[in-house]
C-alpha cells in the first residue's frame, strides 16, 4: 500500500514561487540633507488642488461605503474623452486591470507576449494566471511589430503592449499599432497599456480609444499616478468593449475603488488647465534633460514620456551602477533597470527645476 506523505505546511499552487517579485525603486538616501526622488516617474508639480480639496472632503463620510460601480469617476473620465460609461472599468491602479484581464482570459498552457523592455508586471501576472510569457524582441528599444507577431502562436490568448513603453519612453506610432492588430486572430486580446499617454504630443500618436471602439479585441488601460499626480491612490481605468468589462466585473472586489480615489480623480481628469501646466512643465525639461546629458557624453533614449533613460559608458568606474552610487550619495535617487535588460542605463524621471539642474551637475561631477 502506497502512502502519500502530506506538506507540512499550507504550499503555493505550482509555479508560483517561480515569480520573482515586482521590487519598485529604491527610496532613501542615508546621510544627505535633502532627497531627490528621481526613480518613480511622479510628477514634480503634483496633484490638482481641486483634486486635493476633494479628497479632504471626502473624509466626512469614511463610515460609508464608497459606490461599487465608481459612477463618479467614470462619468468625469466619459465627459472628458467623450466615451460611454458601459465601456469604462476602473481598479486599484491599471495594475489591478492588467492582473484581471490575465485572470479572465489565460488559462494554463495559454501564452500572452509582451516585448524585450516592457514592463515587469505583465510577465507577473500572466504567470499567476498560470499563462507562459513570450517575450518579443525589440529595435532600437522600440517595439517591432513583425517581431510580435512572430511570436504569435495558436496558445496566445493575449499581447500586451505599453505605449509609450516604461523604462524606453519610446512609442509606436498609430499606424503600426494598427498593422499589429491586424496581424492578430480575432481571439487574441490586444492590451494597450498607455500609462503615459497624456504627456504625448506627436501627431502620430493615438493612444487606442479609436481601435477600442472599432473592434471586440483591444482594450486600453491608463492611470491617475502619472500626470495627475495621484500615485497614492491608486485609481487605473480601462476603455474596453462591454463583453470584456461584463467578464472582469464578475471577478473584480466589490468595492475595489475607495470613496476619496473615486472623487479626488474626478475632480483631477476635469483640472485640464493643471494637465496642460504639466505637460508644457514636462515637455521644457525633458527636452532641457536630454540636450545637458548628451553633452556629458552620454546616450538618452528618445522619449516622449516624463522620464529618460540614460546609457553609461562601459569602464567599471563610469557605469550605472557606479553612477548610481554617486548620485545617491548626493541625495538623487535613480531608477536601476537591470531587470528590464538594461544592465548599464538609469532611468531619470522628469523632477522640479532645482533636480534637474542637480542631477546634472551631479553626473558632470561623477563623469570628471
Amino acid at each position: 500500500m502506497t502512502t502519500t506523505l502530506q506538506p507540512l505546511r499550507p504550499t503555493p499552487k505550482a509555479g508560483l514561487l517561480d515569480i520573482a517579485a515586482y521590487v519598485p525603486g529604491k527610496e532613501h538616501a542615508h546621510g544627505v540633507a535633502k532627497v531627490y526622488k528621481l526613480s518613480s516617474n511622479e510628477t514634480p508639480l503634483g496633484p490638482s488642488q481641486h483634486a486635493v480639496e476633494a479628497f479632504a472632503a471626502a473624509a466626512a463620510n469614511l463610515e460609508i461605503y464608497p459606490d461599487g460601480q465608481a459612477m463618479a469617476l467614470k462619468e468625469a473620465i466619459a465627459e472628458v474623452h467623450g466615451l460611454n460609461t458601459a465601456n469604462i472599468l476602473c481598479g486599484n491602479g491599471s495594475d489591478e486591470l492588467l492582473g484581471l484581464l490575465c485572470q479572465t482570459y489565460l488559462s494554463p498552457g495559454d501564452e500572452a507576449v509582451y516585448t524585450e523592455h516592457g514592463f515587469m508586471v505583465y510577465k507577473i501576472y500572466i504567470m499567476a494566471a498560470g499563462g507562459t510569457p513570450i517575450v518579443a524582441r525589440e529595435r532600437d528599444e522600440m517595439a517591432e511589430v513583425d517581431a510580435i507577431l512572430a511570436a504569435v502562436t495558436p496558445r496566445t490568448k493575449i499581447v500586451f503592449l505599453a505605449n509609450p513603453n516604461n523604462p524606453t519612453g519610446t512609442y509606436l506610432p498609430f499606424e503600426e499599432v494598427r498593422r499589429l492588430h491586424a496581424g492578430l486572430p480575432k481571439h487574441v486580446l490586444l492590451v494597450l497599456d498607455a500609462a503615459y499617454a497624456e504627456y504625448v504630443r506627436r501627431n502620430d500618436y493615438e493612444s487606442g480609444m479609436e481601435l477600442v471602439s472599432s473592434f471586440e479585441n483591444v482594450v486600453m488601460t491608463r492611470t491617475f499616478s502619472k500626470i495627475y499626480g495621484l500615485a497614492g491612490l491608486r485609481i487605473g481605468w480601462m476603455f474596453a468593449p462591454t463583453h470584456v468589462v461584463d467578464a472582469l466585473n464578475r471577478i473584480r472586489g466589490p468595492f475595489n475603488m475607495n470613496s476619496a480615489a473615486i472623487k479626488a480623480g474626478a475632480a483631477a481628469i476635469r483640472d485640464r488647465a493643471h494637465v496642460d501646466r504639466t505637460v508644457a512643465f514636462n515637455d521644457e525639461w525633458r527636452e532641457w534633460l536630454t540636450a545637458e546629458l548628451t553633452a556629458l557624453g552620454l546616450r538618452v533614449t528618445p522619449s516622449v514620456a516624463n522620464f529618460v533613460l540614460v546609457h553609461f559608458p562601459e569602464a567599471a568606474s563610469k557605469s550605472a551602477a557606479a553612477a548610481d552610487e554617486y548620485l545617491t550619495s548626493k541625495g538623487y535617487i535613480l531608477r536601476r533597470v537591470t531587470g528590464y535588460g538594461f544592465p548599464n542605463a538609469l532611468r531619470l524621471t522628469i523632477g522640479s527645476e532645482e533636480a534637474n539642474r542637480g542631477v546634472v551637475a551631479a553626473l558632470s561631477e561623477f563623469l570628471k
